[in-house]
């Protein structure tokens, strides 16, 4: 049905409209465009066979086989077995057990690679753990794997990064120095928030990542991490914002102080205001600290 609407190119649009788009189809689950130009894969295959079955010239084919009696035909090429789903318990204990036999961040984020017990793995790109430096004095923990994350392979990718790295350089940090890591390491189906089960098997990697590397102190940002690592299911980023965190079962001498994610700032722009006051406070705050950073 014609609505007097004409649909409009890539070459039609502006280059803001154009990343806004984009960002959009990513945003959406695409991660492959098409070809520039429609393809019929149908035409394609009826060639490939009949150039298959046409003879080449300068050959000679091979006489037809006489009759033989029939034979089974060979079974189907079966599929690959299933991934066995390993039981809450086994998997949260083997995630506990992988956690405390880490002897260093290094070898801790190797084992989160290999791990194969949670089944977000399966469903997931890309392990997204941990990306920096592992003797970093500010360690920044966000919550869930974006899709930007998980097609890059590494946290804060996309959209999100660009805001985080500009918010860094604005308070004169550098995002070279700092480790960033993913509470969940890998991106739930449908962007859907964690189970309590998946919370309770991937917790273990984040707060030993947070022992092994001792950081100054660790910026959370947005509600998952807020509500686990505080060990209060029902605080929320709001009331957290702008505050340093008691972070029970750590050392007291490593502080927590939150502020909202780069994605919450990128579906509420209000948020990027009272972020940009947070990152101020908590950068002059760093600069007074005993150890200092």
């Amino acid at each position: 049905m014609d609505h007097g609407m004409n649909a409009a190119s890539a070459h039609d649009l502006l280059p803001d409209e154009l990343a806004a788009l984009m960002y959009f189809y990513a945003e959406s689950g695409v991660a492959w465009l098409s070809e520039d130009a429609p393809v019929d894969r149908f035409a394609e295959m009826a060639a490939q066979a009949a150039s298959r079955s046409a003879p080449v010239a300068g050959t000679v084919r091979a006489p037809a086989q006489s009759a033989r009696p029939s034979q089974p035909a060979a079974p189907p090429a079966t599929l690959a077995a299933p991934v066995v789903a390993v039981p809450d318990a086994e998997a949260v204990e083997a995630a506990r057990r992988l956690a405390g036999d880490a002897a260093d961040a290094a070898g801790l984020v190797a084992a989160v690679e290999d791990f194969a017990a949670c089944n977000l793995k399966f469903s997931a790109k890309h392990t997204v753990f941990a990306s920096g430096s592992l003797s970093a004095r500010i360690m920044v923990l966000g919550g869930i794997p974006a899709a930007d994350d998980d097609r890059e392979g590494r946290p804060l990718a996309g959209a999100a990064g660009q805001i985080f790295s500009r918010m860094m350089a604005g308070v004169g940090i550098e995002t070279e120095t700092l480790l960033v890591a993913n509470l969940i390491p890998w991106r739930t189906p449908g962007d859907r928030a964690p189970t309590m089960r998946e919370i309770d098997i991937c917790r273990p990697f984040a707060q030993r990542l947070i022992e092994l590397v001792r950081p100054a102190a660790v910026l959370v940002l947005g509600n998952i991490p807020v509500r686990i690592l505080s060990d209060q299911p029902r605080a929320g980023i709001h009331a957290a914002r702008g505050k340093w965190l008691e972070l029970p079962g750590h050392d007291a001498a490593i502080r927590a102080y939150a502020t909202f994610h780069p994605q919450e700032m990128l579906a509420t722009p209000a948020c990027k205001r009272l972020a940009w006051q947070d990152m101020l406070r908590f950068r002059s705050e760093l600069a007074i600290t005993p150890s200092g950073v």
